[in-house]
């Protein structure tokens, strides 16, 4: 077992844990963030996207020997933050969300993506979220919801 000390949505915390747990495992299960999901474990669909230090990881395969001192935002993180909340109102207007199950993954890496770059082009965002995979939606409406939260941005 290891103590890791970092800090998630802003609040430090400190897990014991086995080296070899999933930042997944610790959020859902030791932190009680649910919100990110677990889809297909092996770093593949995106559903369990999460920013660490700045950037989009897929939690389900960073282990906790990994997590000391890192910055961490998941979805229950997204509505206090400007980008986050801008991107959780433009998918409600866009329609976007359709069984919801894929969604934080996509609002995590679209969180990314518009901290990079605030005015991306549809390439860009297909580009962008492109390590994202939905089974309901066919992406235009996502696509649009992130279009439409960088122009509200943007104002």
């Amino acid at each position: 077992m290891i103590k890791v000390k970092f800090v998630v949505n802003g609040k430090n915390v400190a897990v014991e844990s086995s080296p070899t747990k999933t930042l997944l495992d610790i959020l859902r299960e030791d932190l009680g963030l649910t919100g990110t999901k677990e889809g297909c474990g092996k770093g593949e669909c995106g559903a369990c996207t999460v920013i660490m230090d700045g950037k989009a990881v897929t939690s389900c395969i960073v282990i906790a020997a990994q997590l000391e001192g890192k910055n961490i935002l998941t979805v229950e993180g997204l509505s206090a933050d400007r980008i986050g909340k801008a991107l959780q109102d433009a998918f409600v207007d866009s329609g976007a969300v359709q069984c919801g199950y894929c969604i934080p993954g996509f609002l995590m890496s679209a969180r990314a993506l518009l901290e990079e770059n605030p005015d991306p082009t549809l390439d860009e965002i297909k580009e962008g979220l492109s390590g994202n995979i939905c089974r309901c939606t066919g992406y235009v409406k996502i696509f649009d919801g992130v279009r439409l939260a960088a122009a509200r941005l943007g104002k």
